[in-house]
This record gives structure tokens, C-alpha cells and sequence, in this order.
């Protein structure tokens, strides 16, 4: 089968490679229908990956496809479905898995496409406890979009902070896919949105996802900003994801009690923090990584109800991955780049 591989000099290959006659015991076979990119693959072609993952490996950790295969007779029902696939390996069995906290796994196996095999392969072979199904009403390239984007922005904004009708939010990057995401979620929760982008285009594009306010951080301090539009109050909750870049301000836009629930570093990963502020004003700081499955299908249930939508900059076919992630690295996008697998 086909497969894109990252190898050992950091460039992307297409190569052929075997597959087994059939999948292993506990194993489904799915054939891929597309996957998206993320500032995790970015990360991964960049070469910035944890020691334990070993090159070549198969890119992708984002995507769906139609299970065409099985192991074993109790996952008959997947043959035929289409499902998308939760992003890393969890063991099922640690307390944390036990409570339905598959992202805090205690023996978990690794990330797809980062430290695993990733799902940039023709067929993929999955542990069936790692699919959720694809609503009938729900197309695959939103689905695509579900384990990781969408998923991450709900655990963030629902588990995390919490964040409720009638609060305001400032989320950081609102052209980018989780950005973009966000800002759908959080006024589907009736919060007041305020975002920062890079460019008046994509603060144009911002207002049109309904953001009330979008600051182009190359031209204002966002900072500044927020207290001038909130009589010095602030932002109940900040979305963020840059890191170095913004950090400061970020806790320094938060009102009396706010929250900020991080689960990214774009721009570097130090920042300064302002410890009076953080303690005299009673913030909170929430690290959020990955998310449980059950927001991958929640998120599956919000696109089948059409209430939150991924937004999807483009698609483009799997052999152009490096051009796509080129303009991922660029951050010439206002959304998700999804790529269609072969055939």
C-alpha cells in the first residue's frame, strides 16, 4: 500500500510499503478517506519530537475512513461504517482510562504520527476501542476534522473552563483551525467572542464567524484592547495556544476570578508571568493536551445537529502534503487544510 512517511533527513516521502492479509486480533482496517494538518504535524516535520518515536514514520494524526476489515467477531458491527480515529494510544485499563480520561492514560502508547504510524497510509489498521463512529448526517471531511481539532477546542472551552452564556472569551489565532473552531463553539455556548488575528483580512473573515471583536496583533497590543472594551474589567476566559508571544498579556486581559486554558506554545515555549496579577486578581491557569473520546463525539454530535462546524480552508489531494503543510507553516489559512487520500 501506499504510505507518506517522514524520514530520517525530515522530508516527506511517498512509499510502498506491505500490509498484512488481514488485521491483527483486536484490530479493524480502515481504508482512509482523508486526513487533516496540525500544528502537531508541523511539529513533527520540524524534527520536534520526543526521543522515543523512530524515523521513517507515517505522518498524520488527524482523520477518517470506511472500516473494510476486522479481527475478530465482536467488532462485525464497524464493517462498512465510517469512523474517525481517536489520535493516541491509551491502555483501557489505568484509573484514568477507567473514568473515561483516555487523554490522561497512565500507559499510554504514543501519539499517532508523532511517536506511531499515523493514519497517511491507504489502509490503517486501529484498535477498534480507538474508532467513534461517523454520524450519517455529517460529511468526512468535517468529520476529518473531529479527533483532534474539534475535539481539543471542547475539552478546552466545555471541561476545562468551563465557559458559560453570558461570559466573554478572547481566543487567540482565530484563523487558524482550532482558533476558528473556537470561536463557533464559544458563541454556541453564548459567550461574547473576542479574538486576535494576523492580518485585516482574516479579522474580516473573524467577524464573519460572528467574533465581536477581531485585534490584528501585528497593528495593537490586544491587551490594551480588551481593557479599553471591557472598562478595565477583562475576559473571563482566554483561549491560548501561542505561547511566548502572548502570554503575558493573555493573563493580564483576564478579569477578577478569570481562567486561561492553554493547550499549545506556537510562538515559543516560555513566557512571562505576571505572579501579583495572577494571584491578586485570583486567576486560574488550566493545561489542557488532547481530549477525552467523549468530545471527539460530541463534537461529532454538534456537526450533526449543524450547530458547530470545522472551517475549512481548503482541500487538497494527499500528494500534495508538502505544498499544504508549507502553507500551514506559512500561516496562509483561515480554517483546516484537509487532505483526500488516494483513490
Amino acid at each position: 500500500m501506499k504510505v507518506l512517511q517522514l524520514t530520517e533527513n525530515q522530508h516527506v516521502e511517498q512509499r510502498e510499503v506491505a500490509i498484512a492479509a488481514r488485521p491483527a486480533a483486536g484490530m479493524v482496517r480502515l481504508k482512509m478517506s482523508y486526513i487533516t494538518l496540525n500544528h502537531l504535524d508541523l511539529f513533527s516535520y520540524r524534527g520536534m519530537a520526543f526521543a522515543r518515536r523512530q524515523l521513517p514514520i507515517v505522518v498524520g494524526a488527524e482523520g477518517a475512513g470506511e472500516v473494510v476489515a476486522v479481527a475478530d467477531e465482536q467488532d462485525a458491527h464497524w464493517l462498512g461504517k465510517y469512523a474517525v480515529v481517536y489520535p493516541s494510544y491509551f491502555c483501557g485499563q489505568c484509573k484514568n482510562c477507567l473514568a473515561r480520561q483516555e487523554n490522561l492514560c497512565l500507559g499510554g502508547g504514543g501519539i499517532l504520527g508523532f511517536h506511531r504510524d499515523g493514519l497517511a497510509r491507504e489502509y490503517a489498521d486501529i484498535p477498534s476501542a480507538m474508532l467513534i463512529a461517523v454520524p450519517d448526517d455529517v460529511s468526512l471531511t468535517d468529520a476529518a476534522c473531529a479527533p483532534v481539532t474539534c475535539a481539543t477546542v471542547h475539552h478546552m472551552l466545555v471541561n476545562n473552563a468551563e465557559l458559560q452564556r453570558g461570559e466573554s472569551v478572547l481566543i487567540h489565532s482565530g484563523g487558524s483551525g482550532i482558533g476558528s473552531v473556537a470561536i463557533r463553539l464559544a458563541l454556541h455556548l453564548g459567550a461574547a467572542v473576542y479574538t486576535t488575528v494576523g492580518s485585516e483580512e482574516k479579522a474580516a473573515l473573524a467577524r464573519e464567524l460572528g467574533a465581536e471583536i477581531a485585534i490584528n496583533y501585528r497593528q495593537k497590543r490586544f491587551s490594551q484592547v480588551i481593557h479599553t472594551l471591557t472598562y478595565k474589567r477583562g475576559v473571563n476566559v482566554v483561549f491560548e495556544h501561542v505561547g511566548k508571544n502572548t502570554w503575558e498579556q493573555s493573563i493580564t486581559s483576564l478579569a477578577l476570578g478569570g481562567r486561561l486554558v492553554t493547550c499549545g506554545s506556537t510562538s515559543g515555549m516560555e513566557g512571562n508571568t505576571p505572579l501579583y496579577t495572577l494571584f491578586n486578581r485570583q486567576l486560574r491557569i488550566i493545561g489542557s493536551f488532547g481530549s477525552p473520546k467523549a468530545s471527539v463525539q460530541a463534537s461529532l454530535t454538534l456537526m450533526a445537529k449543524r450547530q458547530v462546524l470545522p472551517v475549512i480552508d481548503s482541500i487538497y489531494p494527499i500528494e500534495e502534503y508538502v505544498q499544504a503543510i508549507e502553507k500551514l507553516r506559512q500561516r496562509s489559512v483561515f480554517g483546516k487544510l484537509v487532505l483526500k487520500m488516494w483513490g
